[in-house]
């Protein structure tokens, strides 16, 4: 049923709920999984002049990050990890087009009201910009 899925992680708990789910998929139907860690390039990151240093020392975080959560992966899931900078739903909805994947699995916090207004959600965003079903997984 699935031949590529895709696990975009911002590093955060959430995503470990969300990955649980992408390993089993992934083992269950010997799907090649993609890990994505988007990083924005903004003044929070430490990015925002898009000095190289500071881009180099988040790419290595992130990645750093990605192969930690790849740890409780079952040995039989074949797992590729990507870092990618810009914004988080373009560049998700952008490699989920590129790799040709099946399905994205990705962690959602429950949000209402001024929050949601305020914050947006990056799940919600892929899910209406992109051609790609999405399990959204809920912490």
């Amino acid at each position: 049923m699935y031949d590529t899925i895709l696990l975009p992680t911002d590093g955060s708990e959430a995503t470990t709920d969300a990955a649980a789910h992408a390993f089993d998929l992934a083992d269950r139907y010997d799907a090649t999984l993609h890990v994505l860690s988007v990083v924005e390039l903004s003044s929070g990151t430490g990015t925002a002049g898009r000095d190289q240093t500071a881009i180099d020392r988040r790419r290595t975080e992130r990645t750093e990050a990605a192969e930690r959560l790849l740890e409780d992966a079952p040995p039989t899931v074949d797992a590729t990890v990507a870092v990618e900078f810009g914004s988080p739903a373009n560049v998700i909805a952008d490699y989920a087009t590129d790799v040709a994947a099946d399905l994205v699995v990705m962690s959602t916090r429950a949000r209402s009201g001024a929050g949601r207004l305020i914050f947006g959600s990056v799940t919600e965003s892929v899910i209406e910009s992109g051609d790609v079903p999405v399990l959204a997984v809920q912490r």
